[in-house]
This record gives C-alpha cells, sequence and structure tokens, in this order.
C-alpha cells in the first residue's frame, strides 16, 4: 500500500471530481492520505474530507503565512477541533521567510505554540520551512515532538541534522524532476527508515505530470523515484515508506490525549 502523507485535495479545483480522484488513488494502490489543513476553514474542510472517505486521515493547523490574518492568536479553534476522531497529526505549521519576512516573530511565537499544543495532545506535527531552516530546526530542538519536515528541500547536511532528532523527512514530486539534484542527493544518502512519501496536491505534480494539478494517484510516481535512486525494488520501497508512516501517524490506533 502507498501512502499520501500531505495533501489538499479539499481544494476547490477539484470540486465535481473528487470521487473519481478518490478512486484513481485507489486504482493505484494509494490506501491512505492525510488531508492536510493551513487555518481553520481548511482544517474544517480536512475533518470532513476524512469523515466522508475511510482512507482520509485530517491533519490541522495554522501556515506560518496565514498568521497575520489569524484574529484569534490563542488558536482556540485549533483546540477545539484536535478532539474528532479522524484528527491524527496539528500541521501544516511552521515558518516561511521566503514569502514573509515581516512576521517572523508571529511566526514564530505561533509556530512554538502549535509545536506545544500537539506535544500536550500526544500528536505529530507537519512543519512546513521554506527559508527557515536554521529557525525551524532550533525550535524543533528546543522543543522536539515527532514530526516530518514536509516537502523537504534543504541540504543534506541538514537533512541528517533533522534525522538525529526524530524527524522524517516528506518527499514529493520534485524528486523525479532532472534538474532536482539535492533532494536526489537526500534521499540517496538518507536511511529510508526516515523518509516518506506525499504529493502536496494540487501543487508540484510530479514527472511525467510536472506543471498539471497534482493528484494521491500520482504519489506511485514518486515512490518509484525513490527506489530508483535507492537502487532497490519498488515494492520493498513502498513497504517501508508505509510503514514509517504507520509509525509516524499511528493510524487508526487509539489516541491517548
Amino acid at each position: 500500500m502507498i501512502v499520501d502523507t500531505h495533501m489538499h485535495i479539499f481544494d476547490d479545483r477539484y470540486q465535481g471530481i473528487l470521487d473519481e480522484v478518490i478512486a484513481a488513488a485507489k486504482a493505484n494502490n494509494v490506501g491512505m492520505m492525510i488531508a492536510v489543513g493551513y487555518d481553520y476553514k481548511s482544517s474544517l474542510k480536512a475533518i470532513e474530507l476524512a469523515e466522508k472517505y475511510d482512507s482520509i486521515y485530517a491533519s490541522v493547523g495554522l501556515h506560518p503565512s496565514e498568521v497575520a490574518k489569524e484574529t484569534d492568536k490563542n488558536l482556540t479553534w485549533l483546540l477545539s477541533l484536535i478532539p474528532k476522531k479522524k484528527v491524527i497529526a496539528i500541521g501544516e505549521i511552521g515558518l516561511d521567510y521566503y514569502w514573509d519576512k515581516s512576521h517572523k516573530e508571529l511566526q514564530k511565537e505561533l509556530f512554538i505554540k502549535q509545536v506545544l499544543i500537539a506535544k500536550a495532545n500526544n500528536l505529530p506535527i507537519i512543519v512546513h520551512n521554506r527559508d527557515a531552516t536554521q529557525d525551524c530546526f532550533t525550535i524543533l530542538k528546543e522543543n522536539l515532538v515527532p514530526g516530518v519536515m514536509h516537502c523537504y528541500s534543504s541540504s543534506v547536511e541538514m537533512a541528517r541534522e533533522f534525522t538525529k532528532l526524530g524527524y522524517y523527512l516528506g518527499i514529493g514530486g520534485v524528486v523525479t524532476f532532472k534538474n532536482s539534484k539535492e533532494i536526489k542527493r537526500v534521499v540517496k544518502e538518507i536511511d529510508i527508515k526516515y523518509l516518506l512519501s506525499e504529493t502536496d496536491s494540487p501543487y508540484l505534480a510530479p514527472e511525467p505530470y510536472r506543471g498539471k494539478m497534482n493528484q494521491p494517484a500520482y504519489t506511485k510516481y514518486i515512490v518509484e523515484e525513490i527506489a530508483k535512486i535507492k537502487e532497490e525494488d519498488s515494492v520493498i520501497i513502498e513497504k517501508a515508506l508505509a510503514d514509517n508512516a504507520q509509525r509516524l501517524f499511528k493510524f487508526q490506533e487509539e489516541r491517548k490525549r
């Protein structure tokens, strides 16, 4: 079974074709998916998807690019969503200095707050990091919670540091791009036990669909590329990645909060 550990198919672009997208995922052996929220409304949509489809679970959180718009700095809405049955992670949370450098301190404050909420509720985190690797690493090292570095895009050297802390690295469609040398290096050199497969649908579709709308069914291309880089049978890699996802997110297990 293939697991897509990060997708946003509650996006408006899937309206009218959602059942087809889910069916395509199933047809391509994608048996488990995580719908990842990035603010209150999207987190609610993620939960709605999870409640409708057996193969989907939900993650709830506030994305760093949304912090300036957030009026509830105590994140009471997040606390209210955590008890929902199929909520299995806090995310997408983290730091993004690429799109917004003017709210760095607020980003860090709300990132730490959500990490501590995850810790208090025995949930893993899904971390967004763009152009903020050192701050991200420092915060995670000081507030250690199990989690994944979503859409990992930093160096092999930092990959080693994150995995020393126990973090998984989310590998998406970029790994299939011919010019993506660094992420291929990461996959080559980091032990398979620290890798997870994800699509980030509708974004970052892998080859041969680069530039088009992504979907969970395409996770198979990511798994195949990881197997190619690792010089290993794709069935073995598929199982290893699925086992990693189960270990981190504990699908279908009784939650202890």
